[in-house]
């Protein structure tokens, strides 16, 4: 299956060089300079996944990914950035992007960010295990009502409560404003409450692919997914185990 990219980035050589070797990698691509063609491309092609920088002329690309998101918009985005600090990159995530990628960067993580964001968006077949509607009839009438939660796609762990099927999440009563990513993060952690789930687990469940140990994608996303859910006056659900990784547990 031939998945089309939408690749927006001022930097003449990083884009041919970028264009060229995504079509060989077998996309559809459509390249443009700056932020205002990066909208009229998207309104127009409507591609699978778009790979934006962040700085550009006019419109850079932090203001592209809002437009988007704000037309609700769910096409997913990674973002290329020269910027290095925590803060920076946050800032993308708040605008709606599901990932990123600092420059310099190798040709190869940005294919294996690409194909982890298309895996996470392109469904399943039926009968595939795991996809939607995989064993319905089969819950027994004495089956437990963790099972049959389970089955119809919500979870619930100490007072959170997350619907798989519409991609919405409670803590308590107020809903989470989540990003993709972030809502998948928050789920994999839910799922397996109680349990110290590493970071190559992580890496792999997420994005599909270890970044190795000097990455900090895993801990920025970390870090800003509790800003969402553990709010000051709540008590804190997302915990670090030092030199392990992260759990989800109410202490």
């Amino acid at each position: 299956m031939t998945h089309s990219v939408l690749l927006a980035e001022d930097d003449r050589p990083i884009r041919t060089a970028l264009e060229r070797a995504l079509t060989l990698e077998g996309y559809q691509v459509t390249a443009v300079a700056d932020g205002i063609q990066a909208l009229a491309a998207a309104h127009r092609e409507r591609p699978d996944v778009i790979l934006l920088d962040v700085m550009m002329p006019g419109i850079d690309g932090l203001q592209v990914c809002q437009v988007l998101r704000a037309e609700q918009d769910r096409t997913p985005i990674l973002m290329l950035t020269a910027r290095v600090e925590t803060a920076d990159r946050i800032a993308g995530l708040d605008a709606g992007a599901d990932d990123y990628v600092v420059k310099p960067f190798e040709v190869e993580e940005v294919f294996a960010r690409l194909r982890a964001l298309l895996r996470r968006t392109t469904p399943e077949p039926a009968g595939t295990p795991g996809a939607a509607g995989a064993g319905a009839g089969t819950d027994g009438p004495g089956e437990p009502d963790e099972a049959r939660l389970a089955d119809s796609g919500v979870v619930e762990a100490a007072d959170l409560r997350i619907d798989g099927p519409s991609r919405r999440a409670w803590r308590g009563e107020r809903e989470l404003e989540l990003t993709r990513t972030e809502f998948e993060l928050l789920e994999l952690l839910a799922r397996n409450a109680g349990i110290v789930l590493d970071h190559s687990t992580i890496y792999d469940r997420i994005w599909g692919y270890d970044f190795g140990p000097g990455s900090k994608n895993l801990a920025v996303y970390v870090g800003y997914l509790r800003r969402k859910v553990d709010v000051p006056g709540s008590r804190p659900l997302i915990h670090t185990v030092r030199g392990v990784g992260y759990v989800l547990r109410e202490d």
